[in-house]
């Protein structure tokens, strides 16, 4: 069975899927980065792996997203490498084909993206401040002492949810701490930090957008179903979080593989862990940029690079026969 397998590194979370031949997903991962994206994507390959059977199962394309799909696809040798924006779409209109808003909230950023015809047509992003972000909740549930997969539940236990100014992170925190310390219900500031944070998205990455039902929200807060019970209640229509939507980014880049024009001559065979992957930063001296180039190395090879803003800065991997 032919199958295809996409990537999705972000700066919180890396996950994983492989699709079969019917867009179906047979193998799923989500773990965290912690820093370290070439590492967290062996331990996600490294899971796929032991989910299915490699000689029934042939990888024949591989796509990859997220901030750190570059790298990834170099360490993968991906068909596919596509913005986030893209691999969002593709998953998201397979899945709902008449879906007219995307709304995304992952560990350290937020986007949102406006569909017509199946098509993005518009989209913003925040990648500036983590106000509202999965990394912001998980700061709170910690300072409340409390697990941050528990919130969502307690949320939906309050009937005053109190007031947070949540538009930064350090007036959140310092409003968090004003209302229990004059007695606010711990499961209302829980509420009103649910409450913040769909107001928040929706005042600034969503500013100016046309949110349109079907409203389809995704990444790693949509599992917060007091967040999702916000947005409802100030969107005033119902909001579609599937059971997969936290692995939208890596089903689209999978999607994508699978349309990729040339697939692979042979499987991949999942064993990344045979080869040491490294970077290395180099500054372009040709011209007054000063580009950064990243280089990533597969042993002691050269196999890709990026950062040059002209052709004068470009490092360019040897061709595969003149390479020792």
């Amino acid at each position: 069975m032919k199958a295809y397998l996409g990537i999705d590194t972000g700066s919180i979370s890396t996950k994983g899927v492989v699709i079969d031949e019917n867009k179906k997903i047979i193998a799923r991962s989500y773990l965290w980065t912690e820093g370290d994206p070439s590492g967290a994507v062996r331990r996600v390959v490294d899971d796929l792996k032991g989910q299915i059977d490699l000689d029934e199962v042939h990888v024949m394309s591989i796509g990859t997203t997220g901030s750190a799909r570059r790298l990834v696809g170099a360490m993968l040798e991906a068909q596919v490498v596509k913005n986030e924006i893209t691999a969002h779409a593709v998953g998201t209109t397979f899945l709902h084909p008449d879906v007219r808003t995307i709304l995304e909230i992952g560990g350290q950023d937020s986007k949102i993206i406006c569909i017509e015809n199946g098509i993005a047509v518009d989209y913003a992003m925040n990648t500036l401040c983590a106000a509202g972000t999965g990394s912001f909740l998980s700061s709170q549930a910690h300072r409340l002492g409390v697990e941050v997969e528990e919130f969502g539940e307690i949320a939906l236990t309050s009937d005053k949810p109190a007031n947070i100014a949540a538009r930064c992170t350090v007036f959140a925190e310092s409003d968090l701490v004003h209302k229990l310390q004059v007695g606010y219900e711990k499961r209302d500031v829980i509420a009103g930090l649910c409450r913040a944070v769909a107001t928040n998205y929706l005042n600034n990455v969503g500013k100016g957008k046309k949110i349109e039902a079907p409203v389809v929200f995704q990444g790693g807060v949509s599992k917060n179903v007091g967040v999702v019970r916000a947005f409802e209640d100030a969107l005033g229509q119902k909001v579609i979080v599937d059971p997969d939507g936290h692995l939208m980014g890596c089903f689209g880049a999978a999607l994508l593989a699978a349309d990729a024009p040339v697939l692979r001559s042979e499987p991949f065979m999942f064993n990344i862990d045979d080869f040491e992957f490294r970077t290395r930063e180099v500054v372009c001296g040709h011209c007054a940029n000063h580009c950064e180039i990243v280089c990533v190395y597969r042993d002691q090879d050269l196999i890709d690079s990026w950062g040059n803003r002209c052709d004068r800065g470009a490092i360019r991997p040897k061709p595969k026969s003149a390479v020792a």
